[in-house]
């Protein structure tokens, strides 16, 4: 079957990506608004950008039932700095508990149970119970769409300061089995990362 996407809704498109586009990390991103009051939110549009200088995106898109921006875009726009957390499978939990559209004023730290812990080099907390945070500061928003449901934005950030577990650290790299992250599937359905394989790139002849 074919579909194109400017003859059906964005909903429609909405779930063709989301069941195709599989599975997706999470991003867990804390922000601290200019009131201070905390903010803790997941995304699963997340990945890297580069390695220098460090740099990841995430794409928050606009409320679905009002096309007005949350609360997390807000407050990075407002003090250009954010926490990205990475999500284990030990508080997948508490991190849903973050993803109902709450009032601004709501803390989803003491909502969800989840421990806030001051950052090095930026306002916004990480949380504690992530193996591995990344604190960031925003390198550029690029906006997507229109100002309506359906739209969404691109939030960049360099990466200021790196918090890794120890127990997930090994000669240098990050053990993904003491990680033990979770990834997104359609609907309400999240993945494990237990079933992997191994396939061997050739590298250049002259390397």
């Amino acid at each position: 079957m074919k579909f194109d996407p400017d003859k059906q809704s964005f909903a429609d498109n909405h779930r063709l990506m989301i069941g195709a586009i599989v599975p997706r990390p999470i991003a867990f991103v804390s922000t601290k608004s200019k009131d201070g009051i905390l903010n803790l939110a997941p995304f699963s549009y997340f990945n890297g950008v580069c390695s220098n200088p460090p740099t990841i995106m995430f794409a928050p898109a606009r409320r679905g039932y009002d096309g007005l921006t949350k609360d997390t875009l807000n407050n990075i726009r407002d003090t250009e700095e954010f926490v990205v957390n990475i999500v284990s499978e030990e508080f997948a939990d508490q991190m849903v508990a973050c993803a109902t559209d709450f009032d601004k004023d709501v803390n989803e730290f003491e909502v969800s149970g989840l421990t806030s812990v001051d950052s090095v080099k930026v306002a916004p907390p990480y949380v504690k119970e992530s193996k591995v945070s990344f604190e960031c500061r925003l390198q550029t928003i690029v906006p997507v769409g229109d100002a309506e449901p359906g739209g969404g934005f691109v939030v960049i950030g360099n990466i200021v300061m790196f918090h890794v577990d120890d127990r997930v650290l090994k000669d240098g790299r990050i053990d993904q089995k003491a990680l033990n992250p979770v990834g997104r599937m359609a609907g309400n359905n999240y993945t494990r990362v237990h079933d992997t394989f191994t396939i061997i790139r050739k590298m250049r002849p002259d390397k």
